[in-house]
C-alpha cells in the first residue's frame, strides 16, 4: 500500500480529531475571557493505532442504562410499599380488637341492670351450655378499671362474664375507654337491642342511674324510652321496695300493666309488710320460676281480706246469769237461749217481736 493510500485511510479514520485539533490550533479571539488549563488528554488504542482523547469528552455527562433505571424504578416500588405498610399499622393500632381476659380480673358495672336472688338467673345454665358446645361468639364490652389498675370494669355482657367463668375459660372482650356516661349508654343500648332485660329490670336500672345523678335525657337514651315511659318506669320503681322486686325476679313475662298494679298495691305499708311475710313464706321460697314468684305476691296483696265474724252477745238476767246469746254473723240475728224457757214462752215472744220492731223503727227516725 502506497504512502498516498495510508495518509487516506488515516485521514477516514480520524478526521474528527484533526478538526478538533484545528479548532484547538486556531488563534485566541480578542477579548475572549481567560480560561483555565485544558486538562491533559489520555491516549487509548483503536485498531491497533494510538488515539488521543481530549479530557473534556471523557467529563461529557453519560446516559444511565436500562438497568440503573429499573433499580431506581425498584427502589421507588419500595419506598411505596414501605409507606403503604406504615399506614396499615397505624390504622390496625386505631382498630378495636377482640382479647382474651381472665375472669377474675373483671368487675361489675357500678350500676347494676339485673334482678334476682344469688344462684336463681333461669337462663344462665343454658347460656353455659351453649358457650361450652360452640365457644363465646359475641366479645363482652370492658373499660380499664377507674380506680384499680390492672382489672376491668364490665359495660355489657355480665352473663357471658359469669359463664365463661363457670367454665373455667377467658371471655373475649373488647376493650375499651369510656367515660361513666358511655359506659351507661353502652350497657343500655345493648341490652335494648338484644331485648334482654325484663320491664322490672330497666324500670330498677333507671332508678339507679337516676339516684347516681345522671340526667333523665341520658337515661332515656340509654334505654330507648320517652319521656312517658320514663315516668312510668321511676313510678314503679319507687313504689316497688328493691327487696321484694329482688325476691321475685326478672318476670319476664310479667309487663308493664300488672307491674304498675302491684306498685298500687304495695303503696300502703300494710301491704308493705304482707308481701314481705310472703316472700320469706317456705312455700315462695320453694316457688321455681319468677312469674310464679310474682303470681304469688300479687295475688297475695289483692286477695280480699273477709272481715272477723263478730262475736256473739250475751244477755245477762237479773242475778248477772248469762240468759241468752245473740249471733249476729252473715247479717242475720239469731237468739239462742241458754236454758229451756217455760211452755208458753216462744208464744209470747212471737206476739212481742212485733212490738219490738216497731219500737226499734221509731226509734231510729231523726227527731224534730
Amino acid at each position: 500500500m502506497t504512502g498516498q493510500n495510508r495518509k487516506s485511510q488515516l485521514k477516514a479514520l480520524f478526521g474528527t480529531i484533526d478538526q478538533g485539533e484545528g479548532n484547538a490550533g486556531r488563534a485566541a479571539e480578542p477579548n475572549a475571557a481567560p480560561t483555565a488549563p485544558d486538562a491533559p488528554p489520555l491516549e487509548t488504542k483503536a485498531f491497533g493505532l494510538a488515539k488521543i482523547v481530549p479530557a473534556e469528552t471523557l467529563m461529557r455527562p453519560r446516559t444511565s442504562s436500562g438497568a440503573v433505571k429499573a433499580m431506581g424504578l425498584s427502589l421507588g416500588g419500595l419506598s411505596r410499599e414501605v409507606e403503604e405498610a406504615r399506614r396499615l399499622k397505624e390504622s390496625l393500632d386505631t382498630v378495636e380488637r377482640v382479647i382474651e381476659i381472665d375472669p377474675g380480673l373483671i368487675d361489675a358495672s357500678f350500676v347494676s341492670d339485673r334482678l334476682g336472688r344469688d344462684g336463681t338467673d333461669e337462663g344462665l345454665g343454658e347460656l353455659v351450655r351453649s358457650i361450652e358446645a360452640n365457644g363465646q361468639q359475641v366479645p363482652v364490652l370492658l373499660r380499664p378499671h377507674p380506680d384499680q389498675a390492672g382489672r376491668y370494669q364490665t359495660a355489657y355482657g355480665h352473663r357471658r362474664i359469669q359463664a365463661a367463668a363457670r367454665l373455667g375459660r377467658s371471655v373475649k372482650a373488647i376493650v375499651r375507654s369510656l367515660s361513666d356516661t358511655e359506659l351507661v349508654l353502652a350497657q343500655g343500648k345493648e341490652n335494648t337491642e338484644r331485648r334482654d332485660l325484663s320491664f322490672i329490670e330497666r324500670a330498677f336500672f333507671a332508678h339507679a342511674l337516676i339516684a347516681r345523678g345522671f340526667e333523665r335525657g341520658v337515661v332515656q337514651d340509654a334505654l330507648s324510652l320517652h319521656k312517658a315511659e320514663m315516668t312510668r318506669f321511676l313510678q314503679v320503681a319507687e313504689a316497688v321496695p328493691l327487696r321484694i322486686a329482688n325476691a321475685i325476679g326478672p318476670a319476664p313475662k310479667v309487663g308493664r300493666p300488672r307491674w304498675m298494679a302491684l306498685a298500687e298495691l304495695l303503696k300502703g305499708e300494710a301491704a308493705r309488710v304482707k308481701a314481705q311475710d310472703e316472700i320469706t313464706s317456705s312455700g315462695f321460697c320453694a316457688t321455681t320460676g319468677s312469674d310464679a314468684r310474682f303470681n304469688r305476691v300479687f295475688e297475695r296483696l289483692n286477695r280480699r281480706t273477709k272481715p272477723p265474724a263478730p262475736a256473739p252477745m250475751e244477755v245477762h238476767g237479773a242475778a248477772g246469769r248469762t240468759i241468752a246469746r245473740i249471733d249476729t254473723a252473715r247479717g242475720r240475728a239469731r237468739v239462742d237461749f241458754v236454758d229451756k224457757f217455760e211452755a208458753g214462752f216462744a208464744e209470747y215472744l212471737q206476739a212481742e217481736l212485733p212490738k219490738l220492731l216497731e219500737s226499734f223503727a221509731l226509734s231510729r227516725k231523726p227527731k224534730g
